[in-house]
């Protein structure tokens, strides 16, 4: 997936972003069903993770320290969060491609400031969709990274265990960020009796108040995550950082064809 990536984009930095908290406390503090239905059984905190994953990820982290290709999580943040302080702090200072399959990270892209999504749930890195505001307007019908944030809370998101507003899909929820310009600018309608919110949808928006009033704070990602790192701790490396640990674990995973892809890709003999 790296070397695909390299080829394609011909990045000067590259860095993965970890979930050190995969269902971190503020979240669940502010929404107690936030992935609950993904506890192991029996589990407050444990995530039900399959058999055949588990053994991949100690893999994933040798072929990367191996590399030296940078790695980066906080303590009591998602991958999402660490994402989302890097885009905060070094945007307009590189172009930023973020590459996930997850939508929630659609609230980071920003034109202005050169920062795109490489969405892979459908083609893969290979066939990633590019998702820039253009994107987000033919597809969702909002003008902006903020605006989609902002949609999903509405919509809410069962995957993740937050409940939305009853009666609000995708479309209602942008079309209202589209009349009131932001979620904040749809409460203030709501509370001030605008005559255009009327029978059950303001039935429904004055019932979600309280989910409304926490759920910002779920769904947007992290800015300021504590993350001592400058961008030149995340330049693509231009020789193996250990070649020991990279040769091991080519071995013992049966890997090595795509740790020379991955080489190759990175100009590294």
């Amino acid at each position: 997936m790296i070397a695909t990536l390299v080829l394609a984009h011909r990045p000067t930095h590259l860095v993965a972003c970890w979930d050190d908290d995969w269902r971190p406390a503020f979240r669940v503090d502010a929404i107690p069903t936030y992935k609950t239905h993904r506890l192991a059984d029996g589990s407050v905190e444990a995530e039900d993770t399959p058999d055949d994953l588990a053994p991949q990820v100690p893999a994933i982290v040798d072929v990367l320290s191996g590399l030296g290709i940078a790695r980066l999580g906080a303590a009591g943040y998602e991958a999402d969060d660490v994402i989302g302080t890097l885009v905060a702090r070094f945007r307009g200072q590189l172009p930023i491609d973020v590459v996930t399959g997850d939508r929630d990270l659609f609230q980071v892209v920003d034109d202005a400031a050169g920062v795109r999504v490489l969405y892979t749930a459908r083609g893969g890195v290979r066939d990633a969709d590019v998702v820039d505001q253009t994107f987000l307007q033919t597809k969702y019908a909002v003008p902006t990274g903020r605006a989609y944030a902002d949609m999903a809370t509405l919509r809410g998101d069962t995957s993740d265990g937050l409940p939305g507003v009853t009666g609000v899909g995708e479309k209602t929820a942008a079309a209202l960020i589209a009349e009131f310009g932001d979620l904040a600018g749809l409460r203030a309608a709501v509370d001030g009796g605008d005559p255009r919110i009327k029978g059950a949808r303001r039935r429904n928006l004055e019932a979600a108040a309280s989910y409304l009033d926490v759920a910002p704070v779920v769904v947007q990602v992290a800015q300021d995550a504590p993350l001592p790192v400058e961008p030149a701790d995340l330049a693509v490396p231009t020789a193996v950082a250990d070649p020991r640990l990279l040769s091991d674990v080519a071995t013992r995973f049966g890997a090595a064809s795509s740790v020379d892809r991955l080489l190759t890709a990175l100009g590294i003999d």
